[in-house]
């Protein structure tokens, strides 16, 4: 007689989780946070990338100190972008996951095995950290509503229910992401990188982060000009041919 019991899919063998750390100008979180990432228990090995994105705030002479056996640094010689910051982390990455994770103190690396857990279930390859259903300092009403068009077109346009567009923690199988060929360089990365990946028939797994949200005044950098690129962005992967 036939075995009709349904095969249990097999999980992924991940061995490695690279984080890319785009920085610029963050002299006075930096520190904190690789402090903060050293002290997560994984169930994979760990190598932290920072990138210096051309910071002139004193950022780029705090690196050296921060780098060990598993932290290493490569700067930028100007300004290019967090998404350009992002490519570059990926060629000297070399795990076969890929977690994004902002140098400033809105997200906390203790989140990081709430995200893995998807991946290594074999559930997902890909996992956005969702900052509307878990615990947060509430963001400002203008950045709030910049999210909400966003994600709202985005939903529409790619047949999706995300809630968090904008996150910065996004975290990736590694194949995936370099299959994307994502080319933007700024804060329009968030935006293309969404759009590649349900372009590509994946969905996106959201599982509750916490947020501190920080203000203008914190070294807050992304504007409505940001917003607007990426919401053309969205467009322009939908209807390209």
């Amino acid at each position: 007689m036939a075995d009709t019991t349904p095969a249990v899919p097999s999980r992924p063998a991940y061995r490695k989780l690279s984080v890319i750390v785009p920085i610029y100008n963050e002299r006075n979180t930096v520190g904190e946070i690789v402090r903060r990432m050293r002290m997560v228990e994984l169930p994979v090995d760990l190598e932290v990338v920072l990138v210096d994105d051309g910071s002139d705030d004193g950022t780029r002479a705090l690196l050296p100190q921060l780098a060990d056996s598993t932290v290493r640094t490569v700067t930028h010689d100007t300004n290019r972008g967090k998404g350009a910051a992002v490519r570059t982390g990926l060629q000297h990455a070399t795990g076969d996951l890929v977690l994004i994770q902002d140098a400033d103190l809105e997200y906390d690396p203790d989140e990081w095995p709430r995200l893995l857990a998807p991946m290594m279930k074999g559930r997902a390859r890909v996992v956005y950290g969702s900052r509307f259903t878990g615990e947060r300092r509430n963001m400002q009403l203008s950045s709030w509503l910049g999210n909400r068009l966003l994600v709202g077109v985005a939903n529409v346009l790619f047949n999706t229910t995300l809630s968090d567009l904008e996150t910065g923690y996004k975290l990736f199988d590694r194949q995936l992401l370099e299959s994307l060929h994502v080319t933007a360089d700024r804060f329009d990365f968030e935006a293309e990188v969404t759009a590649r990946v349900l372009s590509a028939g994946e969905r996106i797994y959201e599982v509750p982060i916490s947020y501190t949200a920080r203000e203008r005044e914190e070294g807050k950098k992304i504007t409505w000009r940001d917003g607007a690129t990426e919401l053309w962005v969205l467009l322009r992967c939908r209807f390209a041919r």
